[in-house]
């Protein structure tokens, strides 16, 4: 047996006609060129509770480092701290800074006078009591110890 699909018929005299759209359901043309506020702004923008100045992430500790990314080599364009010279920073509590370092090559033109630039530069840093810069040669430096922005701005990427 097979079974018939059974429909009834309704005859109607009319239908309404659908809502028309308002102008005041869209968007203003400004409105909809503007940029939508981005969440994440005030997440990315927060800085971590509790942690201590002279810790990564914290004022001094940050400031030596924007300090040390002002400091350029001067047969390389690109500043000491992304080319990689940089081998460690360290804040007591008391906010002194000890910096170990090393230069591109032991005969580097300016292997007297970097440190002292650094020493200078870091011990600007509001926070900071004192800097002690110390000159390493080992492990030596080299190109793979350069940021990727480093290698970018040389052309390497």
């Amino acid at each position: 047996m097979s079974e018939e699909a059974k429909f009834t018929v309704e005859e109607v005299e009319s239908v309404s006609a659908p809502p028309r759209a308002r102008v005041d359901d869209i968007e203003a043309p400004a409105e909809k060129l503007e940029r939508k506020r981005d969440y994440l702004d005030g997440f990315l923008a927060a800085k971590p509770e509790g942690i201590a100045p002279g810790q990564p992430g914290g004022s001094i500790y940050d400031g030596v480092i924007e300090a040390l990314k002002e400091i350029f080599d001067p047969e390389i364009p690109v500043n000491i701290y992304e080319l990689g010279l940089i081998y460690g920073v360290e804040v007591s509590d008391e906010g002194s800074v000890a910096i170990t370092m090393t230069l591109t090559t032991p005969h580097c033109p300016v292997a007297e006078s970097m440190p002292g630039e650094v020493e200078l530069r870091v011990g600007a840093v509001p926070g900071v009591r004192d800097a002690e810069v110390n000159l390493v040669w080992d492990p030596p430096w080299d190109m793979a110890k350069m940021s990727d922005e480093a290698k970018l701005e040389l052309g390497m990427l």
